[in-house]
């Protein structure tokens, strides 16, 4: 072979190696940024995964707090209903005695009143008597 034939030959080997590894390099560089935007969906769907868990323990909680709160509102209801009906039944008492009170003082003094009258109602007949024959001149 002759030397130009053989730098020839040379630079056709030297072009296919270079042609080869910026290929490969390339090919490497595509590899490694494809591994890069698999890497980036992964990790975007692990942080949505964490977002959804996050949102449901918070949806969770917020469902306990409000069960809890009409729990403890059922509970003060009804204690302040039955405070409420234990007055009312109280004071329905206390208004039933009254009146039975009133009653029996209202028949006392009207017992009285007809012992006095049957008393005086004699002095009072000869009285209006005497009054109605008297004649003044």
């Amino acid at each position: 072979m002759k030397l130009p034939s053989m730098v020839a030959q040379f630079r056709l080997n030297f072009l296919d190696y270079q042609q080869t590894t910026t290929t490969s390099a390339a090919s490497m560089d595509a590899n490694r940024g494809q591994n890069g935007i698999q890497q980036l969906l992964a990790a975007e769907q692990e942080a949505q995964h964490i977002v959804n868990a996050a949102r449901n323990a918070k949806l969770a909680r917020l469902k306990q707090a409000k069960e809890e709160a009409e729990k403890e509102i059922a509970e003060f209801r009804a204690r302040t209903e039955k405070d409420f009906q234990r007055k009312v039944s109280e004071s329905s008492g206390d208004s039933g005695a009254n009146v039975k009170r009133l009653e029996q003082e209202t028949e006392a003094k009207i017992h009285n009143l007809k012992g006095e009258a049957a008393r005086i109602s004699h002095d009072v007949v000869h009285m209006l008597l005497k009054h109605v024959t008297t004649v003044r001149t």
